[in-house]
């Protein structure tokens, strides 16, 4: 899917060489608001993309890269555990392109992506509650605030939101 200069494309091997660097020249700017990797994700990137791609290819899974007009890869957007007609939402958007709107905009997609293609009915998301960015991209995409959790050790909020397929 095209909006502006960005694309939402579902996870492929040839992904490989570009998701790596992205998730290496963002490692400390996501350890700001997320648990870090680790450095076992770094050394086993490879196997682990192949579990990816198999969990995808077995749909309890759905990957998503963000990428920009020069094909440069600005974030990811991801559906785990799908399980029921529901599934958890994750994502991460590169510094560089952090504050423009791509995380709203690739959400927005997500969420129709699983409601026309995936035949998801909600959709559930956690984040802390000191990531104010993640917290505002999560209400503007009409997830609603469920209850209190904790993520990796901090206070955060779980948020929920119902999908409806267009007709």
């Amino acid at each position: 899917m095209l909006w502006g200069m960005l694309r939402l494309e579902r996870l492929r091997a040839d992904h490989a060489p570009a998701l790596l660097a992205f998730e290496r020249e963002n490692r400390e700017y996501f350890a700001r608001s997320i648990s870090d990797r680790g450095d076992a994700y770094f050394a086993e990137f490879a196997s682990l993309l192949r579990a990816r791609l198999a969990e995808q290819d077995a749909g309890v899974c759905h990957f998503h890269v963000v990428m920009a007009d020069q094909g440069e890869l600005a974030g990811r957007v991801n559906l785990v555990d799908v399980e029921e007609g529901d599934a958890e939402l994750g994502y991460r958007i590169g510094e560089r392109a952090a504050g423009r709107g791509v995380a709203t905009a690739a959400v927005q997609e997500v969420c129709r992506l699983a409601a026309t293609e995936y035949r998801l009915a909600t959709l559930t998301a956690v984040t802390t509650l000191d990531n104010v960015a993640s917290k505002t991209v999560l209400e503007r995409n009409g997830f609603t605030a469920m209850g209190d959790v904790t993520v990796a050790g901090r206070a955060g909020m779980r948020y929920r939101r119902k999908l409806v397929a267009a007709r």
